[in-house]
């Protein structure tokens, strides 16, 4: 199967660096039944922005108000999903590199059962671009 990209919607957050906070959140999430595509965090300064890529954006919208839940976005990123092997990323990266288009973020991850998966951003001015050289529905 080849890989797959879409163009997502994404949102952060910016919570306390602090043991539970994603837990607090991730709970609340599943709670109101928001199903998330990806789902990054990372500390940022004293805080951590914590990422998230839901499959409705309108369901996780209407979940974090409900949690007084401050979010910035939506933004725009690349969901790459396909068959895990050797380099799987290498391919998608260097055609973005040969557009002169820089990737300003990466998560990729190795998902099991021969899969793999990964969230890409690049600036915002760029995503256009990307989208056409990636071959992005």
């Amino acid at each position: 199967m080849a890989d797959t990209i879409q163009r997502v919607q994404y949102f952060y957050s910016e919570v306390p660096d602090k043991p539970g906070e994603g837990s607090r959140i991730l709970r609340m999430l599943k709670e109101e039944g928001v199903n998330l595509l990806a789902f990054s965090g990372f500390p940022k300064g004293r805080r951590a922005q914590i990422d998230f890529i839901p499959a409705d954006a309108t369901v996780f919208k209407a979940a974090a108000k409900k949690a007084r839940l401050k979010l910035v976005g939506p933004k725009t990123g690349f969901l790459v999903q396909g068959d895990d092997r050797v380099g799987a990323m290498a391919d998608i990266v260097a055609t973005l590199a040969e557009a002169k288009i820089n990737v300003t973020a990466v998560d990729a991850v190795s998902a099991g059962a021969g899969r793999y998966g990964a969230i890409l951003w690049v600036k915002p001015r760029e995503v256009n671009k990307a989208a056409n050289v990636l071959n992005v529905v």
